[in-house]
């Protein structure tokens, strides 16, 4: 299933980098920057993890918050955590359980190889749990960009 705009997207129920509990439903009023990340310490996913970083101030003054979501354990994200000073939560999905109800979860090949793995997705979802615009397959150069000045564009029309 496509979560489609305008849909109120899955809720979920995952532990973050301290082992706390954390839903979609805690973050009712605020916009929610969701995005679906591989591993954590790969190039790409550090580059991406360091651009919300340093965008994480600009997106808070739009009411947003953000989380990261891997498969990757608590300790794993802990350690990317505090290599990289990442201001915001890394959620685990281990069984992949919300990737794949976000629909992210998919086949993909490399090495002429096939494996089943997170295709790297941010969600934008508003304050009522509707998803605002999703981006798939993104390619990390630009993209946190494109998600603030979209996020920006849809602040300043209401």
């Amino acid at each position: 299933m496509t979560l489609q705009e305008g849909q109120k997207v899955p809720d979920f129920s995952l532990i973050n980098e301290k082992g706390e509990r954390v839903q979609l439903a805690d973050f009712k009023g605020q916009n929610v920057i969701l995005y679906f990340y591989p591993k954590d310490m790969t190039p790409g996913c550090t580059t991406e993890a360091c651009d919300f970083r340093d965008k994480f101030e600009d997106f808070s003054h739009l009411n947003a918050v953000v989380l990261g979501v891997s498969p990757d354990d608590a300790n794993k994200h802990t350690k990317f955590i505090d290599k990289h000073g990442l201001p915001f939560s890394l959620l685990v999905d281990e069984d992949h359980a919300v990737a794949e109800a976000y629909g992210v979860w998919v086949l993909k090949k490399m090495y002429g190889r096939e494996f089943m793995g997170i295709e790297r997705s941010t969600f934008l979802i508003d304050f009522e749990g509707k998803l605002m615009k999703a981006w798939r397959k993104v390619r990390v150069k630009n993209h946190i960009e494109e998600v603030y000045a979209y996020l920006a564009e849809q602040e300043a029309t209401t």
